[in-house]
């Protein structure tokens, strides 16, 4: 067991350096994709068993939970297991990829960097069109300041959903535990809209990915602070924006991350947006202490790299302390 656990362990070191080194290649297939197609298949299945009422919806969404995470934890738990039984170096090896393509700090970067580059060229069609693949807003009504906040909000964010929680649950449960919290979170972006048809059965999906996220945001939140004192951003104004703009979502976890971005960046983020053709009416998170520009989207992964830094340093010494006491 003490094997098992020492190699799971490098596997995630190994996979944290892949992912910073080549993220995801495209002509790679992506287990994610293989989880969001499940999603979509399982979800036209479900809507035809149960009766299209508030009840039978919500039935139906929690059908969709728990066959999402039963395959979703269920296959990749067969094939280590399988891997470790033929040798641990194969267990290994199968890891470190799980491990690595459960990470996306390296892909968050690039195509927020994208939105960098065409702000800076004036492209703001270009921008639009490279930010509508990371937000889930509609982005034709954004001009270019609305366009760098919106990169510099997903950056936030998902320094959270795309780096530390993945991390955290690698640390906790493995491959399989990073794969669970995976289909959870992409179930929530898939179906947890609280409008239209996902109003009952998304709900399911949305409070699983709230009770998932619960801890892991607020430990991003407390990296990034600390992060924001090591790159000499706004250290003080993170933590009083933090104190102060937290709970600003209607998600209990979203607000986390934004807020202390935010506040070390100086900017004044979220505010109303339209998603699906509906307007969202949304408190602003921090202060404009200066105007939003492009390079604030370089500042802000700078920021999300140092803090997925610390919560690597900080889990591997947790998991280094128990490996020695067991």
């Amino acid at each position: 067991m003490v094997e098992l656990f020492r190699f799971t362990f490098y596997s995630i070191l190994i996979g944290f350096v892949i992912d910073l080194l080549i993220g995801d290649p495209r002509f790679l297939p992506h287990p994610i994709c293989a989880i969001g197609w499940l999603i979509a298949k399982s979800e036209k299945v479900l809507r035809k068993i149960f009766p299209k009422t508030a009840g039978g919806e919500v039935c139906g969404g929690t059908f969709l939970v728990l066959v999402v995470c039963i395959v979703s934890a269920g296959v990749p738990f067969g094939l280590l297991y399988l891997c470790y039984w033929l040798s641990p170096y194969a267990y290994l090896a199968l890891s470190s990829v799980f491990c690595w393509q459960i990470l996306a700090a390296h892909s968050l970067k690039k195509e927020s960097c994208k939105v960098y580059k065409k702000l800076k060229e004036k492209d703001t069609e270009g921008a639009r069109k490279a930010v509508s693949m990371i937000v889930g807003r509609d982005t034709s009504v954004l001009d270019a300041d609305g366009i760098a906040c919106a990169a510099v909000e997903t950056v936030a964010e998902n320094t959270s959903d795309g780096v530390i929680a993945p991390l955290f649950y690698l640390f906790l449960g493995g491959a399989v535990g990073g794969f669970l919290y995976k289909a959870v979170n992409t179930m929530d972006s898939m179906v947890g809209y609280k409008e239209n048809d996902y109003l009952y059965f998304g709900k399911v999906a949305a409070r699983t990915d709230d009770v998932f996220n619960f801890i892991p945001s607020r430990l991003s939140a407390l990296f990034m602070i600390a992060a924001s004192f090591l790159l000499r951003y706004r250290p003080r104004n993170a933590v009083r924006i933090y104190r102060r703009d937290r709970r600003k979502h209607a998600s209990p976890n979203s607000a986390q991350t934004e807020s202390v971005c935010a506040g070390a960046l100086g900017l004044r983020l979220a505010g109303d947006a339209i998603y699906h053709g509906v307007l969202h009416k949304k408190p602003f998170i921090g202060e404009a202490l200066q105007e939003i520009c492009p390079f604030d989207i370089v500042r802000a992964n700078r920021l999300m790299y140092m803090t997925a830094f610390l919560a690597l340093v900080v889990f591997s010494l947790i998991a280094a302390i128990f490996l020695f006491i067991v």
